[in-house]
């Protein structure tokens, strides 16, 4: 309804408000937050979330005797030590002559002996009251009262009378590990001389058969011959090349033999009678020393490599010819199907190469060789096949007969890669030598890997140490005092086997993979790895912190204020 004009005009109503008294006031601003939550959080990581970072990234490290294995890697703890046991069998004397012969010649053997690690024994067969006891280098006796723990017999010299001898002369077999001594009648050594020929004339002799085995082990034990009186220049020079070339030992070898034609013929080889025939004999008296796996292949169409120049002929010598210089690249590794290994173990390649009829005979210029042998690799043997007149083309299939002169050769150049010594004459002799001389580098070998990853763990403390390892250590260090103790009592067999445990032993721990791993993962990759994830967080945190503690600082002042 519109209000007339002239009409009084009432004020609005006002609105209510209440009082003073009755309004409320609103409730005091609380303080931040942080200063309540922060010690929560700061409680949370100490308490809680440190524990279990410690625990999940902690790092396990499983305890190794670290100075047994210095004290090995230093030559410490073991003295290596041979003494080789030889018996002498003299059925034509007396009791009381070859007891004395025996004692004569040992004396004359311990007046020449110039290398104490290294020593030769005398007994009489079937005698064990008649030789003196074995006393070690070390001062420790020895018995061989059971056969398990007998010395291994390193030799068996028979001493026998012959008529018509001016000059005691000695013969030995060439395929058993035997000296035969003869002397003349009357040269019987009589148990009034102090110093008989024959003594004299049977330690010579065995001072020569294993003379260049000693040069060898003390080559090994000490990095020199040069200590050795008898050791002359070439015989120092000789080790050394054979240690070059020889491969490291392993317990397994692959053997392939390959043969290669650059025509199409032959295509096909006898190779199964040849390996059975001329090969297995060796590679079952390696026996106790390594196993054989063996390969063959034919390459036909197999050419020489393109850094090879080709061969010349020369009219003086009516061949084709290749120099000396030019062998190393010979193998054309790039075309011809050739393995740098096959399994665990290392691959000794044997190549049989039958030359183009256009270019045969081949052989090598300097020293009309027809073959060589690659450091370390393998051997190489020109096969030339007799060809009719007019003949063209080379046999397509050789027989065993064919093949004997390169299997002789691939047989000599087998022991030379394999660190044979190359004297003395009989195979089982410097078989046993291998055997000796392949214990004792395993045992420097597994001996240096314990002083290595000694000085690895002590390096570097942030890398683990697994279980796996220590047990490892454990069974090396283990293995090694049996290798010494085997040693030290002339059972060579036992210590080679020992040694070989050890060093493989030796060689897992080292490159067990988990700690290869975190050598190369140094700190400074963990701190790039933390700083993302914890600077964000951490710095809130801390200056959280900060502020807390000046909160209370301020608050104590006010208080006592």
């Amino acid at each position: 309804m519109t209000a007339k004009s002239g009409d009084p005009v009432s004020p609005p109503a006002e609105a209510s408000t209440p009082s003073k008294s009755t309004q409320r006031v609103p409730a005091p601003e609380s303080p931040p937050g942080y200063p309540n939550t922060i010690p929560t959080f700061w409680a949370v990581i100490i308490f809680l979330g440190f524990p279990i970072w410690w625990q999940t990234t902690s790092i396990y490290r499983a305890h190794l005797p670290i100075q047994e294995m210095v004290d090995w890697a230093d030559g410490k703890t073991c003295r290596p030590v041979y003494p080789l046991e030889i018996q002498v069998v003299a059925p034509s004397l007396q009791l009381p002559e070859s007891q004395h012969l025996l004692r004569t010649t040992q004396h004359t053997l311990d007046d020449l002996n110039e290398f104490a690690a290294h020593h030769l024994r005398l007994k009489l067969a079937n005698d064990t009251n008649g030789s003196p006891p074995r006393t070690g280098n070390d001062g420790v006796h020895t018995s061989d009262s059971t056969p398990e723990h007998a010395a291994d017999i390193a030799l068996t010299v028979h001493v026998r009378p012959e008529e018509g001898l001016v000059a005691p002369r000695s013969e030995l077999q060439p395929h058993t590990s035997q000296l035969d001594v003869f002397y003349p009648a009357s040269q019987i050594p009589s148990p009034s001389t102090s110093n008989p020929p024959l003594s004299i004339f049977i330690a010579q002799e065995l001072q020569r058969l294993y003379g260049e085995e000693k040069a060898t082990i003390a080559h090994i034990l000490s990095g020199e011959t040069a200590g050795l009186d008898s050791a002359s220049p070439e015989l120092t020079e000789s080790i050394s090349r054979r240690l070059r070339r020889s491969m490291k030992y392993a317990e397994t070898y692959h053997l392939s033999f390959s043969l290669f034609t650059p025509g199409s013929a032959p295509s096909s080889w006898d190779i199964e009678a040849a390996i059975q025939e001329y090969l297995a004999p060796l590679l079952d008296a390696f026996a106790p020393i390594s196993n054989f796996t063996i390969d063959t292949q034919v390459q036909l169409y197999a050419t020489f490599s393109p850094m090879t120049p080709d061969p010349i002929y020369d009219e003086a010598e009516a061949a084709w010819t290749l120099k000396k210089e030019d062998l190393s690249a010979f193998i054309n590794a790039a075309e011809w199907p050739l393995n740098p290994s096959i399994g665990s173990g290392p691959t000794l390649n044997f190549i049989l190469y039958v030359p183009d009829p256009s270019q045969s005979p081949m052989i090598v210029k300097e020293n009309r060789a027809s073959s060589w042998i690659v450091p370390q690799w393998g051997g190489v043997f020109l096969l030339n096949p007799p060809l009719a007149k007019g003949q063209t083309s080379n046999p397509a299939y050789l027989e065993q007969d064919s093949l004997q002169s390169a299997f002789k050769t691939f047989s000599h150049q087998l022991l030379t890669l394999l660190g044979t010594p190359s004297t003395p004459s009989s195979l089982p002799l410097r078989l046993q030598t291998l055997i000796r001389v392949r214990a004792a580098s395993l045992l420097l070998s597994a001996s240096s890997t314990m002083g290595s990853l000694a000085r690895l763990t002590e390096s570097l403390p942030s890398i683990p140490i697994p279980a796996n390892v220590a047990s490892s250590v454990s069974t090396t260090l283990s293995h090694l005092s049996a290798t010494c103790s085997h040693l030290r009592e002339g059972r060579f067999n036992a210590a080679l086997a020992s040694a070989r445990v050890a060093e493989n032993e030796a060689e897992r721990s080292f490159f067990e993979k988990t700690m290869v791993g975190q050598v190369y993962f140094p700190d400074e990759h963990k701190v790039a790895v933390y700083l993302p994830l914890l600077g964000p967080v951490g710095v809130p945190l801390v200056v959280g912190l900060i502020k807390e503690v000046k909160r209370l600082v301020a608050a104590r002042k006010a208080r006592r204020a």
